[in-house]
């Protein structure tokens, strides 16, 4: 079984291109931040971990659901609190994403993460594939799915790695604004691995 790993910065595409490759290739990609979502409030573990360092308000009383501002909060208070939270939810992403491939029997797997390397996700992947788009093309994606200014995501933007993270991968698709459906294909049509999937 080979795990191939998506990444890129916001705005890139990821999540499309991971589309594709599950529509026209029959790759199941495994999606880290809805993993994330999901396991802060059904992992018994992690809820714990987290209502230990957070406090009991990170838990809604009565529908027991994760209240994202109240960790917003507690994150933004100091700079080391998302290295606290990080130490919590990453490792029970990683044991839930074992599980999940364990259980598949493709000789492909996906699995999409904005934070592949600032996870470690990387050491548990095979080969990166990493998603690229010209910066103003990104921060115009970002702007319109997030409905934030073009200063916020610009933020954002400059506290990723993206030239670092694209020279690591093994292969690099090309995302800008004129790549539509087809042109993404013809290039994921060469990734090795989806070549040999393909047949």
């Amino acid at each position: 079984m080979t795990l191939l790993g998506i990444t890129g910065g916001i705005g890139s595409g990821k999540s499309f291109v991971a589309r594709l490759l599950t529509r026209h290739f029959g790759v199941p990609v495994y999606d880290c931040d809805a993993a994330a979502k999901r396991l802060e409030n059904d992992d018994p573990a992690l809820r714990a971990a987290l209502t230990s360092v957070v406090g009991p308000e990170v838990y809604d009383a009565q529908s027991g659901e994760l209240v994202r501002p109240v960790l917003a909060r507690f994150l933004f208070a100091d700079e080391e609190h998302a290295a606290v939270v990080n130490h919590i939810v990453h490792p029970a992403v990683q044991r839930d994403l074992h599980r999940w491939a364990e259980g598949q029997s493709l000789p492909l797997l996906a699995v999409e993460s904005a934070i592949l390397y600032e996870s470690g996700f990387d050491a548990m992947v095979d080969r990166v594939l990493f998603v690229d788009a010209p910066l103003d093309v990104r921060l115009s994606r970002a702007m319109r799915r997030d409905g934030a200014s073009r200063q916020q995501i610009a933020a954002r933007v400059a506290r990723q790695d993206s030239e670092r993270h694209r020279e690591q991968a093994d292969y690099v698709i090309f995302n800008d604004a004129a790549a539509d459906e087809h042109a993404l294909l013809a290039q994921l049509a060469s990734i090795p691995e989806l070549i040999t999937q393909s047949k």
